[in-house]
This record gives C-alpha cells, sequence and structure tokens, in this order.
C-alpha cells in the first residue's frame, strides 16, 4: 500500500462526525479503492489516533476481537448497538 491509500483512508475516517457511523466498504470507496479488507488493515496498523470506532462491518457489527471496546466508544456517543448490531435505521451511507 501506498502512502497515498494511507492517507486517504485516514482522512475518510477522520471526517466520519461523533455519532455517526460508517461502513468499511463505504470508507474504501470513499477514499478511491476497491478492499474494505484494506481499510481494516490500515485502522489496524495505523489507526491508533483516529475514530476507529466508528466504522463498522456491513452488517452493522463490529469485528470480534474489538467488539466490546468499540461498542463502549459508540455508546458514549449516543449511537447504541441492539444485540451487538447498529439498527438498519441508523446505518450510515
Amino acid at each position: 500500500m501506498d502512502e497515498e491509500t494511507l492517507e486517504r483512508v485516514r482522512d475518510v475516517v477522520a471526517a466520519i462526525p461523533p455519532g455517526e457511523t460508517s461502513t468499511y466498504g463505504d470508507v474504501a470507496a470513499r477514499a478511491g479503492i476497491r478492499s474494505a479488507r484494506l481499510v481494516g488493515r490500515i485502522l489496524a496498523e495505523d489507526g491508533a489516533d483516529l475514530p476507529w470506532h466508528r466504522v463498522l462491518r456491513a452488517n452493522g457489527t463490529p469485528a470480534p476481537h474489538i467488539a466490546a471496546e468499540q461498542a463502549a466508544r459508540l455508546r458514549a456517543e449516543g449511537v447504541l448497538l441492539v444485540d451487538g448490531r447498529l439498527p438498519k435505521d441508523h446505518r450510515r451511507r
């Protein structure tokens, strides 16, 4: 991955406002790349200073290994997961 791709993904994630969410696929599309998995990799490796918790999987769930922390961070912003999932009517596109 090149530095330009990294920065585009970082910029898209940084622009997600508090209390809102996006999906890995939507972040990828906005950053001009095709891989939602690459977005996840970038956030895992270089996203500690970003609001990574605002990015969910396409089905509205957090990744299992970060689910508890992600849900807590979202709850602090007023975003509630129901049965571990963001309700469809609250998903941003």
